[in-house]
């Protein structure tokens, strides 16, 4: 029988679940702690050893608290990515987590929609999209037993996901220009999804600008 990866039970670790439930909703909470999951288990699959080849205590606070841009408490000015990134390091700061562990974390958190640039960064950091973008698109899914898979969404069901981030994404949008900046996954969301939404193309914002072309 194949075994999930254990959640990690460090007081970092204790603190971000519960900081997770106390501001976010279910649907997020389960996609949080699949992404940490399927992270654990691309690492095995890659013959990765934590402790060794990288630190999981960091690789779980990253996906645990990856989206707590999309709440309430993490809904600032920017993007939501670096909102729940700054967010997130200010908790683990608070709580004894070094510069250098944060600034890991930061990483992970704020490139966690960066395809090709999160996967060229710190083993962490790589860990972490990887197992983000596994729960959320199934990106990678064939790296693993179809059995793990079974397991994680039996534990953690999906309460669909795609509808509840797209409508929080929206939702934050609304009259805060620096959620979506162009050619951003938010911007991509809601231009998808929001009606005239108007935004910008690529020659649109090179014409708008000082130089005209």
């Amino acid at each position: 029988m194949t075994e999930l990866q254990p959640l990690p039970d460090t007081d970092l670790a204790r603190a971000a679940r519960t900081y997770l439930s106390e501001i976010s909703v279910e649907p997020l909470i389960n996609h949080s702690l699949r992404s940490y999951l399927f992270a654990a288990h691309v690492a095995r699959a890659q013959g990765l050893q934590p402790g060794v080849d990288f630190d999981d205590e960091l690789v779980f606070l990253s996906c645990a608290l990856h989206d707590i841009g999309l709440t309430a408490e993490g809904n600032g000015e920017q993007r939501f990515e670096v909102d729940g990134a700054d967010l997130a390091v200010r908790f683990l700061r608070d709580r004894g987590l070094s510069a250098d562990r944060a600034e890991v974390v930061w990483d992970a958190i704020a490139l966690h929609t960066s395809p090709g640039i999160a996967d060229r960064k710190a083993p962490e950091v790589a860990l972490s999209f990887y197992g983000i973008s596994m729960d959320i698109f199934g990106f990678g899914a064939e790296q693993l037993p179809r059995e793990v898979h079974e397991l994680v969404h039996a534990g953690r069901p999906r309460l669909d996901l795609a509808r509840e981030l797209t409508e929080i994404v929206v939702a934050q949008s609304v009259g805060k220009p620096g959620k979506t900046p162009p050619f951003s996954f938010p911007a991509a969301v809601v231009d998808q999804h929001v009606p005239d939404a108007g935004m910008p193309t690529f020659e649109q914002l090179v014409r708008s600008g000082p130089w005209g072309s």
